[in-house]
């Protein structure tokens, strides 16, 4: 199932592709001049209307939401917490990652610390206890891009990247997400794609100025003729990455678009998506850990380090099959995918709706992250440099272990379809019922081969050298971790709504049923008995059959009061859940996994209440919310590995408002979280704030326009928190920290520019996680900049 690779890797994604793209685009920008024909409009749910924009309007609370409600309608309208970014905000935010955009919306912690992917992330108080994003999903266009969210060394946003095809993101949070996806109580992140409702595209090229990155991106669409429109874009890029390794870890891009047919009462529209792309994985480097502080190593900056380095040896891992694969550590994270969707809305007639989405995505690629396997410590006696400028000499500084965290992800493949029927009912006097109902099927493939093999290395975060060992190669942490797992993960949820407005009200109820069967192979080669050594043979009649099914009820229930025009409050109550994927099968007893034993469920309760208002060219949406989470969890960076079942209440409020003067623009959120472990099977953590919950995030985001110059910042922040250590659960403090990003762009031309990107502009040091197994922490990156030049037409 793995792969072998000795050579530098050599992406697959071609520069032709790319520039063939392009070059269809450009042809095609005259012809498409001279049919001179306005695009063909949709229903309200599917497209708004960019030309009609109010600019004063900058919670965006006219526009029509359509991720995570029962029936169509304004925010205005909606019992339902969302936030909107465009795509020029997100440009002038320097995000360079999905969870770095995320980072911008009130009531969501995105610990954008782990490089493109791999990001942690959580909504409202719900708790960060597993890597990725277990309570909350990640969409393209309304379908997942992975269907459980902390599928380990598969997160989500590893096959997610943004580029000039994003329209905008719709962020949904709390418990209107309970009901109209599987697995997000915690809420939905919808990036949804440019359709080509206006003519035109852009080219560009992005260069870092104090780090080894280069990315070209394009994009163009537009109407075809009177009832056909299409859009491209994509994106390739090479380099380092924003910590210097002395390796191009960076290298690939994506290409996707779309196409549109509209008709009398509805469309059908096919898009395509190939994404071939290798980034840097960051993880946590060597810190020390002093009366409940972090304190970092000389030699080691926490913002910069990378373990990436020419010095690093090919790694040579075990296969399913008992044989030897190699790979270039430096490979970093890949990511592959080649996806096909069609969608797909007819209207009956007799007020009756239906629409169709189906995506099939080929996903596939490889983690390898190096990961601190033990404290720094003065190396051994006798210690020499391996291999670098210094081969033969002896070596008496700080050295470490570092394991390479090594997952071949074999296959993530993902099948989905979610079928829905809308029937309008007229009840007169401008009242209506809108009744609902569908059935989502998908079907989950996670097909991993994991490799922990440990080298001894030089404490030092900038090329660290190897030194010499008996352990250089062999398997880290006791050969715990060469695991197997080929399953196939079905889900089917029938789901049902009614949703009713008349006059000021709009009051909506909504019920789902997930079922989640799942069956395959897991074998794991530290099992004990048979033939099974730790990391170095499986034996396959040690192999473990999974087959269980685990289902759930969730509901929403919500109610929304416009008292004007400008003024609307709002209540909502939820139950939901969210189904533990692979992390119910390793590092447990099998009768968690084979049927006959019951299978935990996560579950998130909440209830929330809020306020709309705006007056003039100001906006705010306020929100209170409370949420109680029941789960079960595996951490396998711990020694020995831990299995807990944990409760959480999180009670808080979140506030989001923006305000625009002339040619200036300000945007905030603040979002305060009281939360508490309830109980728990970890006794040390229970009435206890859970792991790296701070009290206070807040953002702020400004810019003004100036003629042809644009200048602006913003700012992003949090108060401290606490996280594991060696001394204990929850023993150390991570200190509050604020990130400013800043930037300036310039018209050369009305079709030309020139922008100037800094992020990290006062180069902070901010931790976002700590290790209980060792002295490891990891933080953001340190001081950034690039430089965007940039032509639309």
């Amino acid at each position: 199932m793995s792969s072998s690779r000795t050579a530098p890797y050599q992406t697959k994604f071609k520069r032709s592709t790319l520039a063939a793209a392009i070059t269809l685009a450009l042809l095609s920008t005259s012809a498409n001049a001279q049919t001179a024909t306005p695009p063909v409009a949709e229903s309200p749910k599917t497209t708004t209307d960019k030309r009609a924009e109010d600019k004063t309007d900058t919670l965006a609370l006219d526009k029509i939401v359509i991720t995570g409600t029962a029936a169509s309608g304004s925010k205005m309208k909606q019992s339902v917490s969302v936030s909107t970014l465009n795509a020029d905000t997100i440009q002038q935010n320097n995000a360079g990652s999905a969870a770095e955009v995320l980072r911008s919306i009130p009531g969501v912690r995105s610990e954008s610390s782990g490089g493109e992917s791999n990001a942690n992330v959580t909504v409202r108080g719900v708790p960060i206890s597993a890597g990725g994003g277990r309570y909350v999903q990640y969409q393209e266009d309304g379908l997942p891009v992975i269907q459980i969210g902390d599928l380990q060394f598969a997160t989500a946003d590893a096959w997610l990247r943004v580029d000039s095809m994003l329209d905008r993101l719709e962020v949904v949070r709390g418990g209107a997400a309970s009901t109209v996806a599987t697995s997000a109580p915690g809420g939905i992140f919808n990036f949804i794609s440019n359709t080509g409702e206006e003519q035109g595209g852009s080219v560009s090229i992005s260069r870092g100025l104090d780090f080894n990155s280069t990315r070209y991106d394009f994009g163009y669409g537009g109407p075809v003729g009177t009832d056909t429109r299409f859009y491209v874009a994509g994106f390739y890029r090479n380099g380092e990455g924003m910590r210097n390794g002395g390796v191009n870890v960076e290298g690939g891009g994506q290409i996707r678009g779309n196409v549109t047919r509209t008709f009398n009462g509805g469309y059908v529209r096919l898009s395509f998506k190939h994404l071939d792309d290798r980034t840097p994985t960051l993880l946590p480097v060597p810190v020390r850990f002093v009366n409940g502080k972090i304190e970092t190593i000389s030699g080691v900056d926490p913002r910069r380090a990378s373990f990436y380095s020419p010095y690093l040896p090919v790694d040579n891992t075990l296969t399913i099959a008992n044989t030897r694969v190699s790979n270039n550590i430096n490979d970093g994270l890949s990511a592959k995918t080649d996806a096909f969707g069609a969608e797909a809305s007819f209207d009956l007639g007799w007020g009756l709706q239906v629409t169709d989405k189906f995506r099939n995505s080929k996903n596939s690629g490889r983690f390898i992250g190096l990961f601190p396997g033990d404290d720094a410590a003065p190396a051994v006696a006798g210690t020499k440099y391996a291999n670098g400028p210094k081969a033969g000499q002896a070596y008496t500084g700080l050295a470490n272990s570092l394991v390479a965290f090594n997952t071949s992800i074999d296959n993530a493949d993902l099948v989905a379809n979610d079928l829905k029927v809308n029937k309008t009912f007229d009840l007169g006097g401008g009242s209506k019922v809108v009744a609902g109902g569908g059935f989502y099927t998908s079907t989950q493939t996670v097909g991993t081969t994991w490799n922990f093999n440990q080298y001894y290395v030089e404490t030092n975060g900038d090329k660290p050298a190897l030194l010499t060992s008996a352990s250089n190669g062999t398997p880290g942490f006791g050969g715990c971790c060469s695991n197997f797992i080929d399953a196939d993960m079905v889900t089917t949820a029938p789901y049902a709504s009614l949703a009713f407005e008349s006059g000021p009200w709009n009051v909506d109820a909504s019920i789902r049923r997930d079922e989640l069967k799942v069956t395959g192979t897991v074998n794991q080669t530290n099992t004990g008995g048979g033939t099974a050594v730790g990391g170095t043979k499986y034996d396959p009649n040690l192999a473990q059959p999974i087959n269980y099914k685990v289902s759930n009820t969730s509901y929403s229930v919500g109610a929304n009061y416009q008292i004007d025009k400008n003024l609307a409050l709002f209540l909502r109550t939820s139950k939901g859940a969210a189904f533990n994927g692979d992390r119910n099968v390793f590092f447990t007893d099998p009768r968690a996994f084979n049927g006959s034993s019951p299978v935990p469920v996560n579950e998130v309760k909440q209830v929330e209440a809020g306020v709309k208002w705006r007056s003039g060219a100001m906006s705010i949406f306020g929100t209170v919310f409370q949420a109680k989470t029941s789960e079960t969890n595996i951490d396998v960076t711990t020694t020995p590995i831990k299995r807990t079942a944990t409760s959480y209440d999180a009670k808080g409020f979140e506030l989001e408002g923006g305000y625009r003067m002339g040619g200036l623009k300000l945007t905030a959120g603040l979002t305060y979280t009281d939360a508490v472990v309830t109980a728990s099977t970890n006794a040390a953590i229970v009435n206890k704030t859970p792991r790296r919950q701070a009290e206070w995030l807040y953002q702020l985001g400004s810019s003004y326009d100036i003629g042809a110059f644009t200048v602006g910042a913003n700012l992003v922040g949090t108060t401290d928190s606490k996280d594991d250590s060696p001394a204990g659960p929850i023993s150390v403090t991570l200190p509050g920290y604020n990130i400013v990003n800043g930037f300036a762009s310039y018209n050369v031309t009305p079709n030309a520019s020139v922008s100037l990107g800094v992020n990290n502009l006062f180069d902070k040091l901010g931790y976002t996680e700590s290790n209980d197994g060792r002295g490891a922490a990891r933080a953001v990156n340190g001081r950034s900049t690039k430089i965007t030049f940039k032509y639309t037409f």
